[in-house]
């Protein structure tokens, strides 16, 4: 019954009950109508049917009936933070009465891959299979037209075009895009997360028993540089940590070069794939991260009384990686509140989450400037435990323990 049991605990429930409260804002934002705009270059009924339930259920920003205007309506909608821009093709009635399936030229504009990022675009993909099914009603109710049973219940055909960070992803979707970058964005925290806790807890756990055993008190009586043995330390742990960033840097390139959309369409084949400059960036990314984190650890592991409450310290490494983590699930950075933003970059291990779905896009800028911020992070840490390991604190909590290891010394 100490505070190191139950705050850890109590962290995670405040952890989670922040997520059930995002969650909870999904529903408010459901109720806001999509920002869209439409060409409709079809005079026909069918087409009319599908103008309306657009017209109904989303605000519509821009209309025309000329194909040419496509440029000044995506200017438009990207300036109004709309999600789609919808063509319904000039033959869109023929074809269906004919017996073939209408088109829909769908170009969407992607602010963001989070989940919340993808609300109002799986709205308008909803409106679009609510117009499937208004479509499929007005034609059977016409006995005199003759379809097979598939184009009567699938009347459209839908050619999707997505911009996204200044990429043109023909035949993709949002839902596609973020389904994927979803994935990549809870797989690299994971392994992140893994990654620092393994080479943390050895660090912290070794301090502890050093303290335990007293050898750290031996240790600091010899006449040995305290900068050295805090190097020696970080060194010894940074090893173990370059060793695991390459062993990820070889991971997360294979699984990003391996991994396919639906239909067999691969990321490479679509331009989102990483190049060797860009798997080198994330493992220096993920090492200077690992460094920053052990020396973190080995501060706290400063505090540790024994090995059994050295078991707790890796909580506060834990607790920010899950940070970041859920907040980018939620939201892309690049969509973030400002304030968000902030706590997002201020936490140094985000940036090797966010670094490959950064490179993927092109986005060098804030992966070099992650790169920068950690490398700082890093050398205040170290510089941080040094200064601790001169003073003496992590073993009598006060600077007057340098006085006494000097007598000790003298005996």
């Amino acid at each position: 019954m100490t505070p190191a049991t139950f705050l850890p605990i109590i962290i995670m429930a405040i952890i989670f009950g922040s997520m059930g409260g995002t969650i909870g804002g999904i529903e408010e934002e459901l109720e806001d109508p999509p920002i869209i705009a439409v060409i409709n270059e079809d005079e026909g009924n069918l087409s009319h049917i599908a103008f309306n339930v657009f017209d109904t259920a989303s605000k519509v920003v821009y209309s025309s009936k000329n194909f040419n205007d496509k440029d000044e309506a995506l200017d438009i909608l990207k300036e109004k933070d709309g999600v789609a821009l919808i063509i319904i093709n000039e033959n869109f009635t023929d074809d269906i009465l004919a017996g073939q399936q209408g088109e829909f030229f769908v170009y969407w504009v992607m602010q963001g891959a989070g989940i919340l990022d993808s609300i109002s675009s799986g709205v308008v993909e909803e409106l679009i299979n609510i117009v499937n099914t208004n479509i499929s009603f007005e034609i059977i109710k016409n006995n005199n037209i003759s379809l097979n049973a598939t184009n009567a219940l699938a009347p459209t055909l839908r050619n999707e075009t997505t911009y996204f960070k200044n990429k043109e992803l023909i035949g993709l979707s949002p839902s596609q895009i973020a389904g994927f970058l979803s994935q990549q964005s809870t797989f690299v925290p994971l392994v992140m997360m893994i990654i620092i806790i393994m080479a943390g807890q050895i660090i912290i756990s070794s301090m502890a028993l050093e303290k335990e055993n007293k050898t750290l008190e031996t240790l600091l009586t010899l006449p040995v540089k305290r900068t050295s043995i805090v190097a020696g330390k970080i060194l010894a742990a940074a090893v173990i940590g370059l060793i695991l960033a390459v062993i990820y840097m070889f991971g997360i390139g294979y699984y990003i070069a391996s991994f396919q959309f639906e239909g067999g369409v691969s990321v490479t084949n679509l331009g989102l794939s990483l190049s060797s400059m860009d798997i080198v960036l994330i493992g220096i990314l993920v090492f200077i991260s690992l460094v920053a984190a052990l020396a973190f650890c080995m501060l706290l592991g400063t505090m540790a009384k024994n090995f059994k409450s050295a078991q707790t310290l890796t909580f506060p490494i834990a607790v920010l990686v899950l940070i970041p983590m859920f907040i980018n699930m939620f939201k892309d950075f690049d969509t973030l509140p400002m304030g968000l933003k902030a706590i997002v970059f201020g936490i140094p291990f985000s940036h090797a989450m966010m670094a490959p779905r950064a490179l993927l896009f092109d986005d060098y800028t804030m992966v070099i400037a992650g790169i920068i911020y950690v490398t700082i992070f890093a050398l205040i840490m170290i510089a941080v435990v040094v200064w601790v390991f001169k003073t003496d604190r992590l073993l009598t909590g006060s600077i007057k323990g340098w006085d006494l290891l000097k007598k000790l010394r003298k005996k």
